[in-house]
């Protein structure tokens, strides 16, 4: 019973004090990574208090160095979008300008029946109310509706209703994303000309930039 008690306070100790270390997210925001790696460690902890024949030692050492991995490739992910993307994923665009995107679906393997929930639970229940709809990392539903469906304000009633765009980003971490571009048909020339508009004389200065619908532009530079 000591064997244990003692194992069961080493290893609830020591699985607070690395989730602490590791960082919190909500778990709406938990990736597929994010997710595993916190039942692993959860397993780990669990194997050491319940099995005997794993040493403490054992028990301790497995849980740090996963740890430690799960640290670096975060590190990585923040240093590096290849290594974000690779990690984490990227959003996938489902619905465009209205159009059920077929091969996107088929991709991320979601047919219309878990797309049609995910569409209700973000309180649309129709495709022609949307414009846009993303499917994030984490697996939720994203969704812009048609101007015509959002819900009146008073900036509204000063303009005429519009086709929505949909804001991309464009700029980050000082590295230009060039698939935005291409797909806002928004050049290089164009973006270096509002760069030096705003007084901007390299693209490394800038943390993220974003086109808006309006085909302004955005700009958070390095602090």
């Amino acid at each position: 019973m000591l064997d244990t008690a003692i194992r069961t306070l080493l290893g609830f100790v020591i699985l607070l004090l690395l989730t602490r270390l590791l960082g919190k997210k909500q778990l709406s925001q938990l990736t597929v990574f994010t997710y595993i790696t916190g039942i692993a460690l959860g397993s780990m902890a669990s194997e050491m208090v319940m099995q005997k024949e794993v040493r403490i030692i054992d028990g301790l050492l497995a849980l740090t160095l996963w740890s430690l991995l799960v640290l670096i490739i975060e590190w990585m992910s923040l240093k590096s979008p290849v290594a974000r993307v690779l990690m984490d994923g990227q959003p996938t665009i489902v619905i465009k300008q209205g159009l059920i995107l077929e091969s996107a679906l088929r991709k991320q393997r979601l047919n219309l029946d878990d797309l049609s929930m995910q569409l209700r639970l973000n309180q649309v229940f129709s495709i022609m109310d949307v414009e846009y709809a993303i499917l994030e990392p984490n697996g939720a539903l994203t969704v812009m509706k048609k101007s015509s469906k959002k819900p009146v304000t008073k900036e509204d009633m000063q303009i005429l209703s519009e086709p929505a765009g949909l804001p991309s980003e464009i700029i980050t971490d000082g590295k230009i994303v060039e698939k935005n571009l291409a797909e806002l048909g928004y050049s290089r020339e164009q973006l270096n000309a509002e760069l030096r508009k705003q007084g901007v004389k390299d693209v490394k200065h800038i943390f993220y930039a974003e086109l808006q619908q309006d085909r302004s532009l955005y700009i958070q530079k390095r602090a």
